[in-house]
C-alpha cells in the first residue's frame, strides 16, 4: 500500500474568487516511489478551539459558542469547518496543491461566530483525509488515519474579510425583522442601515440588556 504523507504549507486570501475564499496550500507526498495517475480527495476541516489561548475579551465574545469561560472545560469542542473535494492530478513522489475553502461571513454559522470573535494570534485547525487513489497497479484507499494540523494566523482571515467587506461585517434577518428595520429607518429620517441600528442600541444600552 502506498504510504502518504500530508503537510499544510500555508494559507492565503483569494482576491479574485466570486465569494470570500481561503486557498491552502498542500503537499502530498508518497514514499514507494510508484507514480500516482491521480487522486480522488477528500479534505475534511474542523477547528481545534482548545488549542489555544484566549484573552478576556474574547471570551466575551465566544461566550454564544461555549458558555463562559469556568464551563469551557466540557464545551470548548471541535468546530466542523468544511469537508472539500479535490481532484489530484498525476505525481511521482510528491505535489504541491491548492485547496480552496469557501467562506462565509455569516455569524450564525458557528465557525463565522468563532473567527470573527478573534483578535490576533492564530486559528488551530485539523486537516483530516481519505480518498481514493488511481495506480499503473490499480486502485487503493487512503488510510483513514492521515491527517496533519496547521496554524492559521487570524490576520489571514481578517484580510479575507476586509477585501470583500471593507470596513464591515455581514448579518442575517428575517423578512420580517428587515420590514421592521426600515420602517423604523425611515420614521426616524434616518440615512444609513448602520446608524440605524446604532439608534436602536443607543435606545437599549448594553448594559440593559
Amino acid at each position: 500500500m502506498n504510504d502518504f504523507v500530508f503537510d499544510c504549507l500555508g494559507a492565503r486570501a483569494e482576491p479574485y474568487a466570486a465569494a470570500p475564499t481561503l486557498v491552502f496550500r498542500l503537499r502530498i507526498s508518497e514514499s514507494s516511489g510508484r507514480r500516482i495517475r491521480a487522486i480522488a480527495l477528500r479534505c475534511q476541516l474542523r477547528i481545534e478551539p482548545i488549542q489555544r489561548h484566549y484573552s478576556d475579551a474574547e471570551a466575551i465574545r465566544l461566550a454564544g459558542l461555549f458558555g463562559e469561560r469556568a464551563r469551557w472545560g466540557d464545551t470548548l469542542k471541535p468546530l466542523q469547518l468544511a469537508v472539500l473535494p479535490v481532484m489530484v492530478p498525476a505525481f511521482t513522489g510528491s505535489i504541491e496543491i491548492e485547496v480552496p475553502l469557501p467562506c462565509s461571513y455569516d455569524l450564525e454559522v458557528a465557525s463565522g461566530q468563532y473567527f470573527h470573535a478573534l483578535d490576533d494570534g492564530e486559528i488551530p485547525l485539523l486537516m483530516l483525509f481519505s480518498g481514493t487513489v488511481f495506480t499503473a497497479d490499480g486502485i487503493v484507499q487512503i488510510p483513514w488515519d492521515r491527517e496533519c494540523g496547521h496554524r492559521m494566523p487570524v490576520a489571514v482571515w481578517r484580510d479575507l474579510m476586509e477585501m470583500y467587506f471593507p470596513g464591515g461585517g455581514w448579518l442575517r434577518l428575517t423578512r420580517e425583522t428587515l420590514d421592521a428595520l426600515q420602517e423604523f429607518k425611515h420614521r426616524q429620517a434616518i440615512p444609513t442601515w448602520d446608524a440605524a441600528v446604532t439608534a436602536l442600541l443607543k435606545e437599549a444600552p448594553v448594559d440593559e440588556l
